[in-house]
């Protein structure tokens, strides 16, 4: 397929789109896809899964059942575990977990199996972008040798990009179109396709230079939540010694108008302050370490905060989320 006929499907939304992994991101970035016109294919191993969706139930705050079931009534969004939907497929966008392994060290294989899913099918003329957080290089290092090994040329029968997810799950103020996407191309007609394909759901696309910068970007995101995190730790428990309540601090701190303090580190209780999401931020803390590890470089304020939290639970969070290495949760 020509890129000018890829273009084509995507102006038109008639673009054949895969999302694999179904969880709280790429469930509603499906959805998103589905509701804007084009195609859309869930693809997660997950057979009870599989099943709950195409009956209809969400497992996402960001989407109701009965919107969910109008798609899948619709034909516009249909679900599967069947990874031969890939062959047919114009645009794949990866959006599995990278859980921690119990040594802390992020585990990218189920990255690694659905690329080598999507390389294993590929045929010339699609768009492939990797939204999960993942080491910065990963897709440039990792991904795009798999599929050169398979005739892929970036920038010609091949459109690869890293765009991170941003989704934060039953923000109502904040939902996937309201939220920028930042989107870095293997070559500069990569980030132009990746970016036009987000253009049709989203209202403001930034382009970066190379995918490395759209992966440290994500990083940066969740180290700079992370480190705040660690500090409203402390200064909850500094409150509580002190007897005044966290919440009046913060709420009062944030009036100041440049800097909302509430909004970095949410609205917490009187105990330890964190959230449904922290693996993910401990998970970009343990990749940026292990990176500049490999550089024979070190980041102490990193490390020293992603410690800290370690010893720490978090309000809120709930014991035993994180995937499990053994099976694939998408």
């Amino acid at each position: 397929m020509s890129e000018a006929r890829l273009v084509d499907l995507i102006r038109s939304h008639t673009a054949c789109l895969t999302v694999i992994g179904q969880g709280y991101v790429g469930l509603p970035l499906a959805v998103e896809f589905a509701r804007a016109g084009f195609p859309v294919t869930g693809l997660d191993s997950d057979a009870g899964r599989v099943a709950a969706l195409r009956l209809g139930h969400s497992h996402s705050p960001d989407l109701e059942d009965q919107d969910l079931m109008a798609l899948v009534r619709d034909g516009r969004y249909e679900v599967t575990s069947d990874f031969s939907v890939l062959e047919r497929s114009d645009v794949v966008v990866i959006c599995v977990p990278t859980p921690l392994r119990k040594s802390k060290d992020p585990d990218i294989s189920f990255v690694m199996a659905a690329a080598e899913a999507v390389a294993a099918r590929f045929r010339p003329g699609k768009v492939i972008i990797l939204e999960s957080t993942t080491y910065p290089g990963t897709t440039e290092e990792l991904l795009l040798p798999m599929l050169e090994g398979r005739g892929a040329k970036a920038g010609e029968n091949l459109f690869l990009a890293f765009s991170p997810e941003r989704i934060d799950p039953g923000n109502r103020a904040f939902r996937l179109r309201d939220i920028p996407k930042v989107v870095g191309g293997v070559t500069t007609a990569c980030t132009q396709m990746a970016a036009l394909l987000y253009r049709q759901i989203v209202a403001k696309v930034l382009e970066v230079s190379n995918p490395t910068v759209a992966e440290l970007a994500k990083l940066y995101e969740n180290v700079f939540r992370n480190v705040n995190i660690a500090l409203a730790n402390e200064f909850a428990l500094m409150c509580g010694r002190l007897g005044v309540r966290t919440r009046e601090v913060i709420d009062a701190a944030a009036t100041k108008p440049e800097f909302d303090y509430g909004r970095i580190v949410g609205r917490p209780s009187d105990r330890a302050v964190g959230g449904d999401r922290r693996d993910g931020i401990e998970m970009s803390a343990a990749s940026l370490i292990a990176r500049i590890r490999s550089h024979s470089a070190h980041v102490t304020v990193v490390g020293q905060v992603r410690r800290l939290l370690a010893g720490r639970p978090a309000c809120g969070s709930r014991q035993g989320r994180s995937q499990s290495p053994r099976r694939r949760p998408w």
